[in-house]
């Protein structure tokens, strides 16, 4: 009889390099926001991922980088301090980028842990490049370290998905389901709601803005006398009255943009209509505050 196995494994990769679509991927849900702007992760997400012989419960974690604001340095803390509680850990580095400084930096992190967790190498995003390109990669990312093993994978494609699933069971621990079946996040709903109105507001925002976006959710309940309707009340905070602008647009045209995508993204999670109630308002210099980080949530 197999033995059933249960444990974490988490995704460390600098910004950008295929985190939290593979997560998804592996969960075969979404449970973490995407976005082509680097750093869009922000907080440690698990995604449970349910088969007969195991459950396996990813965590995506933000891009390990060179921190230039005091919120950067938290989102540091929160990959190192992830790294020590998993079963195994994927390095990420994208197949279709030359391996950088920031690989090498992670690359050393990781060779200086503690206590020996198996480490595996993965190459994301291999549907970008051609086959040499794939072949080069390995070689590549084999030189940044001494790796238990190393996976090229493309979630968009599902290429070798379910192998870098079965490469993690193999060195989870012997054990039973540590959460109920079905469940595919522990996420808070709320903390999920409030991501997918930062997600809606980062597809489409020019360059400078994507650090400087913190969204809170401050009220969400069911409304009276309505079982199919639920009012949420979110406010999306900026660092300075120039970008409040560039988020609102012109007549609130950009507002009603992000609004609309959000509501969508937000009635398929909750399983009900929507009503959102969605604000703007400057949190001078947040990212460098810690008591605005506080209350922030970071």
């Amino acid at each position: 009889m197999n033995t059933f196995r249960s444990g974490f494994a988490c995704f460390v990769g600098r910004p950008n390099a295929g985190k939290s679509t593979l997560t998804n991927a592996l969960v075969g849900s979404k449970v973490a926001i995407m976005s082509d702007r680097p750093q869009t992760t922000r907080h440690a997400v698990r995604g449970i991922v349910h088969r007969p012989d195991a459950q396996l419960v990813v965590v995506d974690t933000p891009g390990f980088h060179k921190p230039r604001t005091l919120l950067g340095e938290r989102l540091n803390d929160v990959v190192r301090a992830t790294m020590t509680e998993v079963d195994v850990i994927a390095f990420c580095v994208p197949a279709d980028e030359k391996v950088g400084p920031g690989d090498r930096f992670i690359a050393a992190e990781l060779t200086r842990l503690e206590r020996r967790t198996p480490v595996v190498a993965v190459v994301t995003k291999s549907d970008a490049t051609s086959r040499d390109g794939i072949g080069r990669q390995l070689l590549a990312v084999s030189e940044l370290g001494d790796w238990d093993e190393i996976v090229p994978v493309s979630a968009t494609e599902r290429y070798q998905v379910d192998v870098l699933a079965d490469v993690f069971v193999a060195r989870l621990p012997a054990g039973g389901p540590l959460y109920p079946d079905g469940e595919l996040t522990d996420e808070p709903e709320r903390v999920m709601v409030a991501e997918l109105v930062r997600e809606a507001a980062l597809a489409g925002v020019r360059d400078e803005l994507p650090h400087s976006i913190a969204v809170v959710v401050e009220e969400m309940q069911a409304r009276e006398g309505r079982d199919d309707l639920v009012d949420v009340s979110a406010v999306m905070y900026v660092e300075r009255e120039s970008q409040k602008g560039i988020v609102i647009g012109t007549g609130g045209s950009r507002l009603r943009e992000v609004g609309t995508a959000a509501r969508t993204h937000i009635e398929a999670l909750l399983g009900s209509k929507v009503y959102l109630d969605l604000r703007v308002k400057v949190a001078k210099d947040w990212q460098r505050d810690p008591k605005q980080l506080r209350r922030l949530g970071f």
